[in-house]
């Protein structure tokens, strides 16, 4: 019998059983986030369950990220609502400010090689980039786990994904994960896991890492996971939650599919209003005009983010008139870190809104909202109609160089050239 990828190793050791793609198994789950935009749900599942009782508090944490600050009244007695059960049961909570739930999840080393952490929002397959089966659950999934510690699924096929090469200046993993979305489409890889290999991993640092798992969701992936290796283990140096055992798949491991990215010959990328597939190589899109650029969320809300956009805008001059700039960090330990080294200061000479961490007007719950007719290019992962707020906005995704390219120019552009 051939041998197992990643994910069959890992859902195997959480089941207790040999488990391969197709299999349906039970597992133990080793963390589980609730968010402000699932949790409330879970806990009307919770008493309807008629839990009383949340079996390991510790191994459930709630974010309050998707509301934040809370814009209504009715989402504020909602947040009180996940503060007061929290409170009662014992779960860690990281309230409004602190940040995106996801962000926070790997900040605090609660993702670890070989673990099991699930979270009731899809961009949970972020947690991939550690060696960690991450993968996103529904509410009701969230309230079984609080009983039970457990949750059932099924083991998907594995498709690998081979990085070789290494990227040219001002090419970035979010140009990697828009050209594997343009490749694979948004239900390219449904109920399946993206694996990634190759040689080009050394070049992948593990920020790099977490925007390509993140954006797997987009093409339908169950998960998308790395293999543990050195920059990995430098990552969790002294920051992980406890024991845990890198798992790498067999050297005869079975994959549904296999595709091969050969970073050197990438270039820009730009997912085009409203579909996160519908990618062309940006330089044919050049001079469209946007009137408000985005940098924030779970895939470029982080510091290495900011600095890569900055130092597009600063190259072009700063923000072209008419541009309204708005910067959320992904945590608060990312604003401290962009106010301690003076990115911040810089955002806010330039003009720039700066919004409270969390996840902002991606998913226009709270924060900037775009205005009718409006562009928007964003560092986000989602594009679809409506998606900040506005069904009459068009929304562009695109890199932090390419967004701060657009935001100097007024106009989208390759960063290539404005770095020139």
């Amino acid at each position: 019998m051939a041998g197992k990828t990643i994910s069959e190793k890992i859902l195997s050791a959480k089941s207790g059983v040999d488990a391969r793609a197709g299999d349906v198994v039970v597992c133990q789950v080793d963390y589980a986030l609730g968010t402000d935009g699932s949790t409330p749900m879970a806990i009307d599942y919770f008493d309807a369950m008629g839990g009383k009782k949340v079996l390991d508090p510790k191994r459930i944490v709630f974010a309050l990220d998707h509301y934040a600050p809370a814009p209504s009244r009715a989402t504020a007695l909602l947040h009180t609502r996940m503060r007061e059960f929290a409170s009662t049961h014992g779960i860690p909570l990281w309230d409004v400010g602190e940040g995106i739930g996801h962000q926070l999840i790997v900040e605090s080393g609660r993702a670890t090689p070989g673990s099991l952490v699930v979270g009731a929002d899809s961009h949970a397959v972020t947690y991939g980039a550690l060696n960690s089966f991450g993968t996103g659950i529904g509410s009701s999934d969230l309230a079984a786990i609080m009983i039970s510690g457990r949750i059932w699924l099924r083991v998907p096929e594995t498709i690998k994904v081979t990085l070789t090469g290494k990227l040219p200046a001002n090419v970035f993993p979010k140009d990697v994960a828009l050209s594997l979305a343009k490749e694979l489409g948004a239900d390219g890889a449904n109920y399946q896991a993206l694996e990634f290999r190759g040689p080009a991993l050394a070049t992948l640092d593990l920020e790099d890492r977490l925007v390509l798992s993140n954006l797997t969701v987009e093409m339908g992936a169950k998960n998308g996971i790395f293999p543990a290796d050195a920059i990995t283990l430098a990552y969790l140096g002294g920051k992980a939650s406890g024991p845990f055992t890198p798992v790498n798949a067999d050297a005869d491991a079975h994959y549904g599919r296999e595709i091969n990215i050969a970073l050197e010959k990438l270039e820009p990328q730009l997912a085009l209003p409203h579909q996160v597939d519908h990618v062309v190589s940006l330089k044919e899109s050049s001079g469209t005009a946007v009137q408000m650029v985005y940098l924030g969320t779970c895939t470029g809300g982080r510091v290495r983010d900011f600095h890569q956009a900055l130092v597009a805008i600063k190259a072009g001059g700063g923000i072209a008139p008419g541009v309204q700039l708005v910067v959320t960090p992904a945590s608060r330990t990312v604003l401290e870190t962009l106010t301690s080294d003076g990115t911040l200061a810089e955002f806010i000479a330039l003009g720039a809104v700066i919004v409270t961490p969390g996840c902002g007007s991606c998913c226009g719950t709270c924060g900037v909202i775009p205005g009718d007719g409006i562009a928007v290019i964003s560092t986000a992962n989602r594009n679809f109609k409506g998606r900040m707020g506005n069904s009459s906005a068009s929304i562009y995704l695109a890199s932090p160089a390419s967004c701060g390219a657009a935001a100097a120019r007024g106009s989208i552009v390759d960063p290539r050239e404005i770095s020139q």
